[in-house]
């Protein structure tokens, strides 16, 4: 489960589904691909007229290119889609757009160093002769704004926002544009329980005055307690449209995966060892001499699982570059299996065995052309079981072994031999997992390890954490998913501004609120309470 739901239960919306007027249907949507893999395989999907509804599925069930499809992004082998009643042809986002389709992606489709008023008129600027008329733009944008109770200041760099303002930036300018059937695709991956209720209470206003929101999400607590009906897809086929107040989130994970999936996170009690990790009075400056990073100490112990709650964008991507050698340090200290890492570099840093699990997968953490054996031996090309002295490889080594990583991570491919990157992103992460938890690690930095994956493969990679835990692994835990954070981790640290706004010994003694508090800098300890925790700590 990821971000709490505050708000109360919402029975139905008011719709009366045998009365409900179809604001959208797809029908027997087929989509294959030229390498002959099916997607979509005759789904059907049914969105009424002012209602939430869900969509929910395993990573690579087709949720994507069905919304692709819809959005004009991808174009269906076969069936029908109506809007309103009419048959249309959706050739393009364009054309999506004049239909009154919006969609607001996972990944902000922003440009940072713009304003909002800029970012929202793009492409559609009013004009005052040749010139860009930039009073008007910003009188519309306080309109709109002022009008769907989505407050925002138009000459805001959106560099400058909150995650959660640039959400309702992404809003607006689907609202701006003529939407009416709002896309949103992990609308709440990166917000706060503050942000997530005040998205909601937004979406409820929007839908209570007609709109139609499709909500993409693998947040089965949000789902459940948010939206209307939900229609469920398994392995590019319909399982189903429920009514989520006759449908649990159990009965909901088992319809998307095809078994049992345990939700609730459990673990044995802590029994630290040794520090494998210590920071002190850590300092990290961008180039521009801006702090990211604070005067931060920790430390995280074998055995133990540290987690890092905060707002993305207040300096964790910078902490986790320093710790795995990616990024530079100003100042302080971090230690490593008991080695001062400095000027070490990142092959020498996994030589002390540091295995580290990206944020980003694609970018850092495959080898997209690669196949899934190759990306599985790609850090071992020192290692004698699979490499000559001289360098060969040797190939019925490497094959085995990756039969065999497909095999213990469950990683759903048609062979090994295939290239990681036509996986779905659950089965991606598995890869990436496979290569870093199989080295032996005694250090693992796990920097976002389920975003955007589904609730199965999820429900894996949490219990392979806490089996390397519970083997006397140190695990320092970076995630956005505040559920995650408060039942995988041991203890916590909340960074806000590159600071050390908590650290909490106990993980089990925290609410989700008062977590909340902490991050949005609301809460805060003293540095003394801070240092005590420190010094608690085994040195």
């Amino acid at each position: 489960m990821h971000l709490p739901c505050f708000i109360q239960k919402i029975r139905a919306g008011g719709v009366n589904v045998n009365q409900a007027v179809e604001a959208l249907r797809m029908e027997n949507i087929t989509k294959v691909y030229p390498n002959g893999v099916i997607a979509n395989k005759s789904v059907t999907f049914v969105v009424n007229q002012g209602e939430i509804h869900a969509l929910s599925g395993e990573n690579g069930a087709g949720k994507s290119t069905l919304m692709k499809i819809l959005f004009g992004e991808e174009q269906p082998t076969s069936g029908t889609i109506f809007a309103n009643g009419q048959k249309v042809n959706i050739s393009s986002p364009t054309e999506a757009i004049r239909l009154g389709i919006g969609m607001v992606h996972q990944h902000f489709m922003l440009v940072p160093s713009l304003t909002v008023a800029e970012n929202m008129m793009l492409g559609i600027e009013p004009r005052k002769g040749l010139k860009i008329d930039r009073k008007r733009a910003e009188k519309e944008v306080r309109e709109i704004s002022h009008k769907y109770n989505l407050p925002i200041e138009p000459n805001e760099r959106v560099e400058d926002l909150t995650v959660g303002q640039k959400q309702k930036v992404e809003i607006l300018k689907a609202l701006l544009r003529g939407a009416k059937i709002l896309i949103l695709d992990e609308p709440t991956a990166v917000l706060t329980p503050q942000e997530t209720r005040e998205l909601f209470a937004e979406l409820k206003t929007l839908r209570s005055n007609g709109y139609t929101i499709i909500f993409i999400s693998h947040k089965l607590n949000e789902v459940k307690e948010f939206c209307d009906r939900i229609t469920i897809i398994r392995r590019g086929q319909t399982m189903g449209v429920y009514p989520l107040s006759d449908i649990s989130e159990q009965e909901i994970s088992k319809l998307m995966v095809g078994r049992d999936v345990i939700l609730k996170i459990s673990k044995n009690k802590i029994l630290p060892g040794a520090p494998a990790i210590k920071v002190r009075n850590l300092k990290i400056l961008e180039e521009s001499g801006r702090v990211r990073i604070n005067n931060i100490s920790f430390t995280v112990r074998e055995g133990e699982i540290l987690g890092v709650a905060g707002v993305e964008g207040n300096g964790q991507a910078q902490l986790v570059k320093a710790l795995t050698g990616l990024g530079p340090y100003h100042s302080g200290s971090i230690e490593l299996c008991g080695t001062d890492i400095r000027k070490k570099s990142v092959s020498d840093i996994r030589k002390l065995s540091v295995a580290h699990i990206p944020e980003d997968r694609m970018t850092i953490g495959i080898a997209p052309r690669l196949s899934v054996t190759e990306n599985t031996v790609i850090d071992k090309t020192d290692n004698i079981r699979f490499f000559t002295r001289l360098g060969l490889s040797k190939s019925s080594e490497i094959r085995e072994y990756g039969k065999k990583m497909v095999r213990d991570y469950h990683i759903l491919c048609k062979t090994p031999d295939v290239s990681v990157e036509s996986l779905s992103g659950g089965n991606i992460q598995k890869t990436v997992l496979a290569r870093e938890l199989s080295g032996g690690p005694k250090v693992i930095i796990a920097d976002q390890p389920t975003r955007g994956v589904d609730v199965g493969a999820t429900e894996f990679i949490r219990r392979q954490l806490i089996a390397m835990r519970d083997a006397g692994n140190s695990i320092f835990l970076i995630t956005s998913d505040l559920n995650e954070v408060l039942g995988l981790s041991d203890g916590i640290i909340v960074l806000f501004e590159g600071e050390i706004t908590a650290y909490l010994p106990d993980a089990s003694n925290v609410t989700e609120e008062e977590l909340g508090q902490y991050m949005l800098g609301i809460k805060r300890q003293s540095p003394e309470q801070i240092s005590e925790v420190l010094h608690e700590q085994k040195d």
